[in-house]
């Protein structure tokens, strides 16, 4: 082991010198990696970088503090000179010593295929690492092998000699090993140079097609720490937005169970028109045990609503009930449950897959469900078996970082349920989809207009394609 390492060192340590002729040589690799790791990075994070080289990505992040780790010194010499004011330092990965600090993403760029033992370098990680700390892994497909050698040989590519070729199941089955839990996984990048008029249009938009994405010479994969968490309860906010939902008002307050350190419920009426404000403080009155509140909306649309009713809560754990109790408030505690035990960090209903009530979803409604979802786990690299579920839960303060990064997406989103999921994927949260029995609404009558509010769907398919997917 120590013979190979060495080997390592000085082979590096003797590209140092020419490292930046075979960035520049291969820019369009770089720039698209560099390109991707942004958008997983929001500026002004904290970074670790191990396998930093001449500091090139670390520095293209913009991050608020920054730490570059390379075992090659004359690396870390290179670095230093062309970026003084970031931190570097010569270190083995496999043999590091904390030194107490962590950090908000730690990348490993290309680097695994180089190390001696993987499962021991991830183990080294978990000092550097908090619950909301996410490691990101990148790495060429192994299908490219051939091609990589041969660039190598005709002198395309930078020589590397013998490395570990891994697939992204190897690579997520060693993170598991190592007690970090896969988030996503993403391909990209089809062609890996420069072709006027070409690349970029196969790059973007049909390398990310399924089944073509298999060839994509890049593949990344987001995991995060999975430790068992100490046991103690959360307080917890519970979001009901309501229109015209006067008789579900008391049965919702009645029906919820108990869970958690204590309950608020805020109900945020959208200029309902049959009472149901006045039913809310008529129940306020009856439960004063219970920590119950009446917003209204400024706006308009479910989206609107949970906002507000977000921004004025003041538990650790952030849920929505919709008012029409098809999702019964008595499964609550299941998603309560699951984020506590980190199962997830955004968990989110699924009325598919447990026989519904007859008439609780409409045909041409369940159809839709089914085609949203197949199309938004492929853009979404996270499994969707149903989008528009209304029970959404997820700490406050993961929420704020969803709120934070909003303006990545804009104002899009009449509904809500994609600006949280957009917005969980962005930050590369772990997802969990909670099965529920829906059932028939028993009061009022369903705000959704399925083929006005079906093709916003198909808009924001698009939208979610461009803005995710084909970046």
């Amino acid at each position: 082991m120590i013979a190979q390492k060495e080997d390592i060192i000085r082979r590096f340590d003797a590209i140092a010198p020419r490292r930046q002729y075979w960035r520049e040589k291969n820019q369009y690799y770089y720039n698209d990696q560099e390109t991707y790791m942004r958008f997983l990075i929001p500026a002004g994070r904290s970074v670790l970088e191990f396998g930093c080289a001449t500091g090139d990505l670390l520095n293209s992040l913009n991050p608020s503090r920054d730490v570059g780790i390379d075992i090659s010194a004359d690396m870390i010499h290179v670095a230093r000179g062309r970026f003084p004011e970031l931190d570097f330092r010569t270190g083995d990965i496999e043999d590091i010593a904390p030194w107490g600090e962590t950090f908000d993403f730690i990348i490993l760029a290309d680097v695994v295929g180089h190390l001696f033992d993987i499962q021991a370098a991830f183990n080294r990680l978990h000092p550097f690492c908090r619950p909301d700390t996410r490691i990101i892994v990148s790495y060429y497909n192994f299908l490219w092998e051939p091609a990589l050698k041969l660039a190598e040989k005709i002198g395309r590519k930078m020589p590397q000699q013998h490395q570990n070729w891994l697939s992204s199941i190897d690579i997520a089955n060693l993170l598991n090993l190592a007690r970090f839990q896969a988030v996503k996984t993403e391909s990209r990048f089809l062609i890996p140079i420069r072709i006027p008029g070409l690349s970029n249009f196969i790059n973007r938009y049909l390398a990310a097609l399924p089944g073509v994405r298999r060839l994509c010479i890049s593949r990344y994969i987001v995991a995060r720490q999975h430790e068992t968490p100490p046991i103690r309860d959360h307080s917890t906010s519970i979001v009901i937005p309501c229109r015209n939902e006067r008789d579900n008002i008391r049965p919702a307050v009645e029906r919820l169970p108990a869970f958690g350190e204590c309950q608020e419920i805020i109900f945020v009426d959208g200029h309902s028109t049959d009472g149901t404000p006045k039913e809310i403080l008529r129940v306020i009155e009856e439960f004063p045990g219970k920590d119950i509140k009446l917003l209204v909306q400024d706006g308009t649309g479910k989206g609107d609503a949970v906002r507000k009713g977000f921004d004025a809560a003041t538990g650790d754990i952030l849920m929505i009930l919709d008012a029409d109790l098809t999702v019964p408030p008595e499964d609550l505690p299941k998603f309560y449950d699951a984020l506590t035990n980190d199962l997830g960090e955004f968990i989110n209903g699924c009325r598919l897959i447990y026989p519904m009530e007859k008439q609780a979803m409409r045909y041409l409604n369940y159809l839709g469900n089914k085609f949203f979802s197949m199309m938004f786990t492929w853009i979404l690299n996270q499994p969707f078996k149903d989008t528009l579920c209304g029970t959404k839960v997820l700490f406050r303060r993961d929420y704020a970082k969803i709120k934070a990064d909003r303006a990545y997406f804009g104002d899009f989103d009449p509904f809500g349920d994609f600006d949280l999921i957009f917005g969980a994927v962005k930050q590369n949260l772990k997802i969990v989809e909670m099965p529920v029995r829906y059932r028939e609404r028993v009061y009022g009558v369903t705000n959704i207009h399925r083929f006005r509010h079906g093709w916003l769907l198909l808009k924001m398919t698009v939208f979610a394609f461009k803005k995710i997917k084909a970046i």
